[in-house]
């Protein structure tokens, strides 16, 4: 088990790694690619490259590890909000800050907790609701024009949309994760990326030129299809809450790269959000790495005094904090000792 929650974390970072590219990147390519098309060819991107890979992969399969009639509706959930989630994405983009758009990106751990919670249940720790009102805060500060303004920026509301839809979406995905990723991420990418398609036709965007095309689908394959590929290999064994949790490191990545690539300013609303942010990626990791058991022993104790005999229970209350994922921890006692005279015979337990 430890080692499946290593490797689940590895695939969770990873998978944080490459989507951190898809920001800063967009931004550089939005400036010749409209975004609903640009949202398009993202997914084409995952869904060939990924598609390529089932190809080798097909022949390993079993048919009881491929999507049945059963998760059709989360297939369809997963599709849909997939179509709209990038779109939304690539308008605040497009329009927006890069970085801001990199650190707001953690709100989606916001929306995804959250209906976890409402709609299936899972359970959220004292720390993670620590961290969901600190990422609230700090995507409410980066969502303010500047430090004179008091009005929202319309990109940051855009990211904000596409973070809910993505927290939908991670909640969709969940539900199929045992299922086989290959098959997951190639009917994501090619039915999201024709969707945005279809979209992108009706609203009139223009094609761009092919060398602009191949570029946005080589960057959807890294940043959506292995990204993807990933986190749901990760969600197997952390479930939904917990893969979003170390995706958290995505915003930081592409937040640094958006100053690099596109040489944005740093600004003071942009610091005030960034601390917030910090503060709350912590408790997303302390909650994810942190375990702490409480081990209960009672053992009896007999003794004679004056020729009575007098038989106690001692119980020993241990506290155990320790990494979950590897084999190291720090061991904290704190007895309890309660002394209760009984006059009957009991077994050590």
């Amino acid at each position: 088990m430890v080692d499946r929650k290593m490797k689940a974390t590895l695939f969770a970072l990873l998978a944080a790694s490459f989507y951190a590219l898809n920001v800063p990147f967009s931004k550089q390519l939005l400036q010749k690619i409209p975004p609903t098309l640009m949202a398009s060819f993202l997914y084409f991107g995952a869904g060939v490259g990924v598609g390529l890979m089932y190809l080798f992969h097909w022949g390993k399969e079993k048919k009881q590890d491929r999507l049945a009639r059963e998760d059709l509706p989360y297939t369809i959930g997963m599709v849909i909000l997939d179509i709209l989630a990038p779109i939304l994405l690539m308008l605040g983009i497009s329009i927006g800050s890069s970085a801001n758009a990199s650190l707001l990106g953690n709100f989606e751990i916001v929306a995804t907790a959250l209906i976890a919670l409402l709609a299936f249940k899972e359970k959220i720790s004292n720390k993670l609701w620590t961290a969901i009102a600190l990422i609230t805060i700090s995507s409410a500060i980066l969502s303010f024009e500047g430090s004179g303004s008091f009005q929202f920026s319309v990109g940051s509301v855009f990211v904000l949309l596409a973070a809910v839809c993505w927290g939908l979406e991670n909640n969709c995905t969940r539900r199929i994760s045992e299922k086989s990723t290959y098959q997951i991420v190639t009917i994501k990418g090619l039915c999201c990326g024709m969707g945005s398609f279809v979209i992108a036709e009706i609203v009139g965007e223009s094609l761009p030129k092919i060398e602009y095309v191949i570029l946005a689908m080589a960057l959807g394959f890294v940043a959506y299809g292995l990204s993807i590929f990933m986190y749901i290999r990760a969600q197997r064994d952390l479930g939904a809450a917990k893969t979003s949790a170390y995706y958290s490191v995505a915003p930081f990545i592409g937040a640094s790269l958006a100053f690099i690539v596109n040489g944005e300013q740093l600004t003071i609303v942009y610091l005030f959000g960034l601390l917030f942010m910090i503060a709350g990626t912590v408790f997303v990791v302390a909650d994810t790495l942190i375990c702490n058991h409480k081990h209960v022993h009672t053992h009896l104790v007999t003794h004679t005094h004056n020729g009575t005999t007098h038989t106690y229970t001692v119980t020993h209350e241990h506290s155990h904090n320790h990494i979950c994922q590897t084999h190291e921890h720090s061991h904290r006692h704190n007895k309890k000792i309660l002394l209760q005279e009984i006059h009957s015979a009991h077994t050590m337990r």
